[in-house]
């Protein structure tokens, strides 16, 4: 459906009086074919490349149907799933630019901030309950949101939810919900997991497709530069002389790990760029507070993970760098889509090693576009050997066990550490024949060494020496049970308490090696206190409990007196 104005939308009044004050004048192809059938109250399924307006696709069509009804404490009328913290964040921020004219509630339920002010409004109620899958459910399962009064149901950026896991999570939240809702399903690709999940949760829905999956937006430059080196050194400074050698007015950089993202901030600001970080790895305060300075223009450069690839809305943004290649090709489109938003012209720079040059070749395939080189290209060599050498964590290619031998014996050649090793393990194994007697002893102790082998031999022969004493000591000899029962029962004891004498023990030998003689005494201890204390349980009975028979178990004060009974009559 072609339409020139939001009026022709079917948007509430109060929506168009937000949409004019906002300075928007048309809708976007998205917008114009979803919020028509949204606002029916039709399911719709909506496939469109990142940046091309899907957030006010859902957001406008929401406020229009809920301008009339009233939230319940804990039970929202509408809810909003979203892969990630900032881009909750940002559909929070949309609610507030575009219903400025209305008086709904929304609530932002998201990790790394209080739990707390999320239960205080939601007990208020709220009409719009916006949250990532694991603090919902987190909530859920503390009794403080009931989602039996979602009458809409949104899933934004469905396939990065695919991307990150919460999958099984969006299927048990929308196992909670009402049947009779209506759903607004978004996503940039198609994979066959989201489209069993689009059969499953989705009742015939309305299939809006503007542009083909996984397809970059026309209003950006994309360029390769090749990086012989391959090493992260070298690709930063390439990446230097790209920033200054272009008019770059902001730019984000994408790493494919945080600990990269840290390395690469650190560098720029180094060199004395305007750079900031953004990883998964910070605090949800830290990272909301990067996102604001960066739309502000306080900080010219963000270097970022994936966290920032999906749905972010920066405006004008002028440049996209790729640090590292991604490693699926759809997150490619997903990351220089930062760029060239709204109709806006942008760039998108690639960085590409010799071991990229696949997922150069995938890149190719998912957006149909040949790549277009800046500098020297590379030779049909260098595809032809790409993907035969691995980069490890480190940034550095993994050598074959060939290479690895070959640097071993020369190690061993020049005297290195290995000749050294080898050299100090033949002395270990040269040792023990010097030693006597306790040669065939030692070699068994020493035996599981030969695999990891000891770097001190003095260590080696500490650790054994407290075994071979334990077996050279003699065991003295236990007395007989009967002499033993007549001792005190703790000796050691006795020795310190000189005021209460003790009768002598029976047997002169544990005296003389005090230190044994405590270790058996414990041993036997429990044998020992047996004996004395079964001499007291045995009394005999008293005559007067000898007609009481079966009575003799019954305590003393539960037993009759025995004097005589008084009869009735007499005396």
């Amino acid at each position: 459906m072609e339409t020139k104005t939001f009026a022709d939308l079917g948007l509430s009044p109060k929506v168009q009086a937000a949409i004019t004050a906002a300075g928007y004048v048309s809708p976007t192809p998205i917008q114009a074919a979803a919020i028509p059938v949204a606002v029916t109250g039709r399911d719709v399924l909506g496939i469109a490349q990142t940046g091309t307006g899907k957030t006010a696709s859902f957001v406008l069509p929401m406020i229009t149907r809920l301008e009339t009804g009233r939230a319940r404490a804990r039970m929202p009328r509408s809810l909003i799933l979203a892969p990630t913290r900032e881009l909750a964040a940002q559909v929070a921020q949309s609610f507030e630019k575009y219903g400025v004219n209305h008086k709904l509630q929304v609530a932002l339920l998201i990790g790394g901030v209080s739990m707390d002010d999320q239960v205080k409004k939601l007990d208020r109620g709220v009409d719009v309950l916006i949250a990532t899958p694991g603090r919902l459910l987190d909530h859920f399962g503390r009794g403080r949101v009931m989602l039996m009064g979602v009458e809409i149901l949104v899933i934004d950026e469905a396939d990065r939810m695919l991307d990150m896991g919460f999958i099984p999570d969006i299927e048990k939240i929308c196992k909670l919900l009402p049947p009779r809702r209506q759903t607004l399903f978004f996503s940039a690709t198609m994979p066959p997991e989201i489209t069993r999940l689009v059969n499953q949760f989705l009742n015939n829905p309305e299939r809006i497709e503007v542009a083909k999956p996984a397809t970059t937006a026309k209003t950006i430059t994309q360029n390769f530069v090749y990086c012989p080196n391959g090493e992260d050194w070298a690709k930063r400074e390439v990446l230097r002389d790209l920033i200054r050698g272009n008019n770059v007015k902001n730019a984000i950089i994408f790493c494919n790990r945080k600990r990269d993202v840290a390395v690469l901030h650190k560098s720029l600001t180094k060199h004395g760029f305007n750079a900031g970080a953004l990883h998964g790895d910070m605090d949800q305060a830290s990272r909301m507070e990067t996102l604001d300075k960066f739309r502000a223009g306080e900080i010219m450069l963000l270097a970022a993970s994936d966290v920032a690839a999906r749905g972010l809305d920066i405006p004008e943004v002028s440049h996209v760098f790729n640090f590292d290649l991604p490693w699926a090709a759809d997150d490619y489109v997903h990351r220089i889509g930062r760029t060239g938003r709204a109709g806006h012209e942008g760039h998108a720079i690639s960085l590409v090693s010799p071991d990229d040059l696949k997922l150069c070749k995938d890149i190719e395939k998912v957006t149909a576009e040949a790549p277009v080189w800046l500098g020297d290209a590379p030779s049909e060599e260098d595809f032809a050997s790409a993907g035969k050498r691995r980069r490890g964590r480190g940034g550095r290619g993994q050598s074959s066990g060939s290479d690895k031998s070959r640097r071993q014996s020369q190690g061993s050649q020049r005297g290195g550490r290995t000749g050294e090793h080898h050299a100090r393990s033949s002395q270990h194994a040269a040792r023990p024949a010097e030693q006597g007697p306790q040669q065939p002893e030692q070699r068994q102790h020493r035996q599981p060494q030969h695999k990891t082998a000891q770097p001190d031999q003095h260590h080696a022969e500490a650790a054994e020496h407290p075994h071979q004493e334990r077996r050279r000591t003699p065991r003295p000899e236990r007395a007989p049970q009967p002499e033993y029962a007549e001792q005190p029962k703790r000796s050691s004891e006795n020795a310190r308490r000189p005021q209460r004498p003790r009768p002598a023990p029976a047997v002169d030998a544990w005296t003389d090696e005090p230190a044994p003689a405590q270790r058996t005494a414990r041993h036997d201890r429990p044998e020992r206190r047996e004996a004395p204390k079964e001499a007291p349980r045995k009394q005999q009975p008293h005559k007067a409990d000898e007609r009481l028979g079966f009575a003799e178990n019954v305590p003393a004060f539960m037993r009759k007196p025995s004097r005589p009974l008084k009869v009735p009559g007499r005396g």
